[in-house]
């Protein structure tokens, strides 16, 4: 599908009258092009006894106003490349708007123009219009999305549910205890070569396995129910001053480094005092461990995780995360979250969240929780994200998510995760909402204020089969 677009912004001043318009036609991205030709894991296969799947009619599809059907508003410009879905945090959309009428008190959102909006011979025709007291700040790029994504953009104190679109969920509690936990303490996938580490904590060692899981390949005795994943390699690494900490309630989590290293880390929650968290790094080279303990001053940590795999159902409670080499655990008083350099304990800060947080995980509360995890480059909590410059943001803290034990991991437009509740077992599979399906930069910057409304008229169309 080729797609062509031309977008007319304009700001009407309330007091004068006077019109600024700005025209700029579009670059298509590969989003839906990827949405309509990518299947990771059959994530779009049904199978009634295996799953839940999505129904592509009247929420994808028609491609407008569905998979195309918002549109996002950016401060800076975006980087013209078809492969650029998705935005980095330090530029989240400071606008948006859906496919209908904004009915609720965001003031970020705009509303889609019914009457005006209509479909083309070979397109589709987008209006929307920005009161005076939504929509303001600086617009230097224009892009659109999918109408779920224009609710909300990724999250705001009205509603974040609907950055996430839960396309599939996989029962897996025929899989059976054993093979239910290899999956519950992923802490990697690489999707391109079909590959899950699973990381846990056991008998004075670490043990990192390596599992084949069909993603984008399938071989000849393999199911897309996960029944059918092989452990490929299983490591157990001694470790001497590693171990999680806890007696009833084993605490402490693994994560991705993303920098050629796992790494463990273990804590009990300290209301008063000093931190004291057992770490240990693994390299994913040739398994070579180093570890050790640190003691911050001061700082009241919650616990980063939970773990219990020997009762009747895997348990696992993740409530911490990493970006460029720094570990994110909440403040124990749930006002905060610190911010820990892995190689510079020195290195240590508290960032405010400026509000109380609830601190509920993402998910209903259960036997697995997740509290955050990374999206891009964006740390996503309960009712809090933070950018990648360290920027909080409050949002309403809905429950998001299916029954999450692991991170959600990422591959361009979809997300998966596993996790389950007192026995109810699932592998969860999202589409990650607010992705850019065209860019337009603007030639010059605009500001939006009080003083304006703004409309944009989007017109989209299907180029002619053989046209550039």
């Amino acid at each position: 599908m080729k797609l062509k677009g031309t977008m007319v912004l304009e700001l009407t001043d309330g007091a004068t009258g006077e019109v600024e318009t700005v025209t700029e036609e579009n670059m298509v991205t590969e989003a839906v092009n990827d949405i309509l030709g990518m299947n990771p894991m059959g994530v779009f296969y049904s199978e009634e006894r295996l799953a839940d799947v999505l129904s592509w009619n009247d929420v994808l599809l028609p491609v407008c106003p569905n998979m195309v059907g918002g549109i996002l508003l950016f401060s800076k410009a975006l980087e013209e490349d078809a492969g650029h879905i998705y935005e980095l945090s330090d530029n989240l959309p400071v606008a948006y708007a859906s496919n209908n009428v904004n009915t609720t008190a965001n003031a970020a959102r705009g509303s889609l123009n019914q009457t005006e909006s209509k479909v083309l011979e070979d397109g589709y025709k987008f209006v929307w219009e920005f009161t005076p007291s939504q929509g303001n700040g600086t617009i230097a790029a224009v892009a659109l999305t999918s109408a779920q994504g224009g609710q909300n953009g990724y999250g705001s104190l009205v509603g974040d549910a609907s950055t996430f679109l839960q396309i599939k969920k996989l029962d897996i509690g025929d899989l059976g205890k054993e093979r239910q936990v290899v999956l519950f303490e992923a802490v990697e996938m690489d999707f391109e070569r079909d590959l899950l580490y699973s990381i846990c904590f056991e008998d004075s060692s670490v043990r990192v396995r390596k599992v084949r899981l069909p993603v984008f390949s399938v071989g000849l005795n393999e199911r897309l129910d996960d029944s059918s994943y092989r452990v490929l390699e299983d490591h157990a690494v001694s470790v001497e001053t590693f171990l999680f900490l806890g007696s009833y309630t084993l605490y402490g989590e693994f994560l991705d480094g993303k920098d050629g290293y796992w790494y463990g880390f273990s804590n009990e929650g300290n209301s008063s005092g000093s931190a004291r968290v057992l770490w240990v790094r693994i390299s994913k080279a040739d398994y070579s461990v180093t570890e050790g303990e640190w003691t911050l001053s001061n700082a009241k940590l919650m616990a980063v995780g939970e773990r219990d795999m020997s009762g009747s159902y895997p348990e696992r409670k993740c409530r911490c995360c990493m970006r460029n080499g720094y570990l994110y655990v909440p403040a124990y008083d749930k006002k905060g979250i610190y911010k820990i350099n892995v190689a510079n304990t020195a290195d240590v800060s508290l960032i405010a969240f400026g509000f109380t947080s609830k601190m509920k995980p993402l998910c209903e509360s259960g036997t697995c929780e997740l509290f955050l995890t990374l999206v891009g480059d964006l740390i996503v909590g309960g009712d809090f994200q933070v950018t990648v410059e360290d920027v909080v943001i409050h949002t309403q803290g809905s429950a998001r998510l299916g029954s999450a034990a692991t991170p959600l991991f990422q591959y361009k437009q979809f997300l998966v995760g596993w996790g389950g509740s007192y026995g109810n077992e699932y592998r969860h599979m999202y589409l990650l909402t607010p992705y850019l399906a065209t860019i337009n930069n603007l030639s010059s910057a605009v500001v939006k204020d009080a003083n304006k409304t703004m409309k944009i008229t989007y017109t989209l169309t299907e180029a002619a089969s053989g046209e550039g």
